[in-house]
């Protein structure tokens, strides 16, 4: 098994009631250590790229990294673009070889979302690639894109609309879940994740995990969340065990950056398997 669809992962969750870890990852460490922790744990893993990273590293060095680390790859792994409204950086994706996007067209009416979102659609069937689809902004601002502030829920009907129109793979809503550090546990709408997939079967992508308790995880993958989306706590853990490892270098006057590599790598191996175990994905792999 090596690079797959989104599809072949999130179906055979959603199927099966587990929830697969769609960790952001921020270059090339973070992308090794993830997909090592996914062999680890015998889990499959969705590897997203935020729009920034694609930027700052660039799509055909970050695609050609992605190539070589999962060539000999031994459980199923797929690449994802996460929250990116820009349909260039879209279309340069899927003509490179992700598997899939997010369009995030939240911030736009309704209307205007689908009728962009539909296109998005037809366009990734060509490359035969997915799309997950949102139509309203999770509260919080990561690498440049959301929004400060809560932003007013659809009705069920206009979600469920939105859903049949567009055809998209994978839904995400708003729950009362949001991106970054959360200051106390969230009040998250678990019945709106039920509401939806009764009616339309289509797998739903939590957002904003990083901080939810495992108890929110367990119900809301029970519920159908079968992609569970991690940025911050992979931020956190990349730059706290960098910070952590150098201020001892620094009191030891001992500098020795692939000792610091190899550290971080080990802590962010470490939250790859932790999440595989919490979300139910962890001896998956097929």
């Amino acid at each position: 098994m090596a690079v797959v669809s989104l599809r072949e992962i999130v179906d055979r969750a959603f199927e099966q009631r587990y929830g697969v870890p769609a960790i952001n990852i921020v270059n090339d460490l973070t992308l090794e250590a993830v997909l090592a922790g996914a062999v680890e744990a015998r889990s499959p893993v969705i590897v997203q790229t935020s729009v920034k990273t694609v930027k700052s590293i660039g799509a055909e060095v970050l695609f050609a990294m992605w190539t070589a680390m999962t060539k000999d790859i031994d459980v199923p792994v797929t690449l994802h673009l996460d929250h990116c409204p820009e349909r260039a950086v879209i279309s340069q994706c899927l003509e490179i070889g992700w598997n899939s996007v997010l369009f995030d067209a939240s911030t736009l009416p309704v209307e205007e979302n689908q009728r962009q979102t539909i296109e998005v659609v037809a366009e990734a069937r060509r490359h035969g690639a997915h799309v997950e689809g949102e139509i309203e902004a999770i509260q919080g601002v990561e690498d440049g894109i959301g929004v400060d502030t809560e932003t007013r829920r659809q009705s069920l009907d206009t979600a469920l609309g939105f859903i049949r129109a567009t055809g998209v793979d994978v839904f995400a809503p708003s729950i009362g879940n949001a991106h970054g550090v959360y200051s106390a546990t969230p009040a998250l709408d678990f019945q709106r994740v039920s509401d939806l997939v009764e009616a339309t079967g289509t797998p739903i992508a939590l957002h904003g995990g990083s901080g939810m308790t495992d108890a929110q995880f367990a119900d809301l993958i029970a519920r159908g969340c079968a992609k569970v989306n991690i940025s911050t706590a992979l931020k956190i853990e990349f730059m706290t065990s960098s910070l952590a490892f150098l201020k001892k270098a620094e009191a030891a006057n001992k500098w020795d950056p692939p000792a610091l590599f190899a550290d971080v790598r080990s802590h962010i191996v470490a939250l790859t398997t932790g999440l595989a175990q919490t979300f139910g994905s962890a001896g998956k792999a097929w």
